[in-house]
Order: structure tokens, then sequence, then C-alpha cells
């Protein structure tokens, strides 16, 4: 079967377009050019290259392309919708019609319009299932009472906002909510956690949305969150999972081991 693949920023469009390579399957890529690697062209069988703005042109494509199944693959920066860029009239459409533009909304209102033109949007970790994180202690490290106790309370705080659809992960310290992530995404608002604590140890906690799918906006953590973590003194990172995926995996739980950084996986809320 041939697959499409929406391709946003980071490794993820990356290492899955590498798997499919490996099990010989034909994906036909758009990528988002204000987001996209450039490198995700020399992998994909087919490749094209759109504005963000362009939802007619997407839908264009994947048809010209006889493409029935599409996945969602890497970041788009929520931030991007206040940004220049011109929507075309079906996404102009679509905006307007929306009562919040948060992630389930403008994606939900995608996905619609892409099932009235024969389109499914399929599970964006099909191709990286055995990058998904697993229960329990992950690094070489294990986390400490103090740490489990910012977790615990990390995790009760994280799975509140994620309700909202606002964002998937906090900043902990101290069983106080130092940060919450919004639009700025994890990297930075660590680095916002770090301004505020003077010096004293911070805890990642990731989550999942209560969803019961894995269509889109799937928490992800890689090398580049673990020097995020090195940098703003994050000692330890709780992630959902079976929900969450761990690009390079191994590459960035050397990096953790290597800096003494605890990774903890737990079951999602329900």
């Amino acid at each position: 079967m041939r697959y499409g693949m929406i391709a946003g920023n980071g490794r993820f469009p990356v290492l899955a377009l590498e798997a499919a390579r490996q099990l010989g399957l034909d994906i036909v890529v758009v990528a988002i050019q204000e987001e996209a690697d450039p490198e995700i062209a020399r992998l994909a069988s087919r490749y094209y290259s759109i504005s963000l703005g362009e939802l007619g042109k997407l839908i264009e494509i994947l048809k010209s392309e006889g493409i029935s199944q599409v996945m969602m693959c890497g970041q788009v920066k929520h931030a991007k919708i206040f940004s220049s860029i011109v929507p075309d009239w079906r996404l102009l459409k679509l905006l307007l019609s929306l009562e919040a533009k948060n992630t389930d909304a403008l994606i939900g209102g995608v996905i619609r319009i892409l099932d009235d033109e024969g389109i499914r949007l399929t599970d964006s970790t099909l191709l990286l299932k055995n990058l998904l994180a697993g229960e329990g202690e992950l690094a070489r490290r294990k986390s400490d009472v103090a740490e489990r106790k910012d977790i615990d309370y990390g995790r009760r705080v994280a799975n509140a906002l994620a309700a909202f659809d606002i964002g998937q992960s906090v900043a902990v310290s101290d069983r106080a909510c130092v940060a919450l992530e919004a639009m700025e995404g994890t990297d930075a608002m660590l680095r916002r956690a770090a301004s505020l604590v003077n010096g004293k140890p911070l805890r990642l906690v990731k989550v999942s949305r209560r969803r019961k799918h894995l269509l889109f906006d799937v928490p992800v953590a890689g090398p580049a969150t673990i020097d995020a973590m090195c940098e703003t003194g994050t000692t330890a990172m709780a992630v959902d999972a079976g929900r969450t995926l761990l690009l390079d995996r191994d590459e960035m739980l050397a990096r953790a081991d290597s800096a003494g950084i605890a990774i903890v996986g737990y079951a999602p809320a329900e």
C-alpha cells in the first residue's frame, strides 16, 4: 500500500522514512516548507513541498498520487498560526469556523476535510512502534524519592493541562509547578523554568492527550531534549509509556546515562 506523509520539523519524519525504506514501503511526502528538514527529500519515494497555509494544494497532491491514507509526522509549531503565512481559501474557511485554535480543533477540522475527500489519517507512529517508550525506569540511573514526588505531582498538573489542549509538559521543582508548556515548546519552557529556580533541580513531565488514538500531536523526546535538560539542571523526565516517541532512542539514552539523568515511563492517565 502507498502511504502519504505530511512532514513537519524534527527527526520524526526522517526516522519514519528510514524505517519505510527498510520495509520497502512507498511513501509520498508532502513537506511543510516552513518546518521540514531538506534531508526528507532524498528519503521520499515522491516529494512535494507546500506552505503551511496551502490546504487545498495538499489535497490536490494526495488525490493526484492516489493516496487514501496519510500520516502526520513531525511538529508544526502552533505559533505559526499567528505568523504571516497566508491561508488559502480552504484553510481560511476552516479557521473562520473554529471556536478555538487549539490542536484538537485545528487538526480535527483538517481531518474532517480530508475524510470528505476520501483521505484517511492513519497512526503517526505506524513505522516507529519500536521507539515508543516502555513502562518503568528507562535509563541507567533510577529516579530517587525526591524526583518521584515531583513527578507524581507534575503528572497530576500535566494531565489537567493536557485536558485543556494547551500543552503536554510541565517543569516541577520541590513539588511546585515552575512552568507550563504552551506554544513555545519543551526546551524553551525548561529554559524559562531554569531562570526562576535559582539553581534548584528541575523535573520534566511530559504526558499525552487523553485520546484513544495516535493520529497526531504525539509527544516526542530525543537527544536534543537531554541536551536541554543538561543545560537547565533538569535531573529527571517522566513520559507516558506506549504514547511517547523516544527519537534516536539509543543516542538519547546514552546521553541521559552520561549525564546521570533518570527517565521513567508511566502508564498513561485514562
